[in-house]
């Protein structure tokens, strides 16, 4: 395994990780407190059930590596969404009270990279590729 691929692992994981924390932290709140939250900043409330569960069982897929393309991907347009409904206006810092859209940023380019790479040895993905060619 070379080090491109030690890295990506890494990548993966960690990054489901957070973002399967973000879904935890959201049915932890109730999910009827986010929907409020996001209608008291103009998100459609509706949307936090979507992004509570995307975040949930996105973040497990990433950490095991099954759909990673397609789950970084929608990742990526949440995160875009997420900086543009609520982010843009604070400045790429934040204002002192709400943070910025850096981390956003940077996690926008880590699945990014994840949606273009390829399949890493352990994931789930590699062994549905492997079947498929068997």
């Amino acid at each position: 395994m070379t080090k491109t691929a030690v890295v990506s692992i890494i990548m993966r994981v960690v990054m489901g990780i957070i973002l399967m924390a973000h879904g935890i932290a959201k049915f932890q709140m109730g999910l009827a407190n986010v929907e409020a939250w996001f209608s008291s900043i103009g998100i459609p409330g509706f949307s936090a059930y979507f992004i509570a569960i995307l975040e949930l069982v996105g973040g497990i897929m990433l950490i095991v590596g099954l759909f990673t393309r397609y789950v970084s991907g929608l990742f990526v347009i949440m995160l875009i969404g997420a900086i543009v409904t609520t982010k843009l206006s604070l400045g790429l810092l934040g204002d002192g009270q709400m943070s910025g859209y850096e981390l956003d940023l940077g996690f926008m380019l880590v699945l990014l990279y994840l949606v273009v790479a390829e399949q890493s040895t352990l994931s789930v993905d590699r062994l549905i590729m492997n079947k498929r060619r068997a």
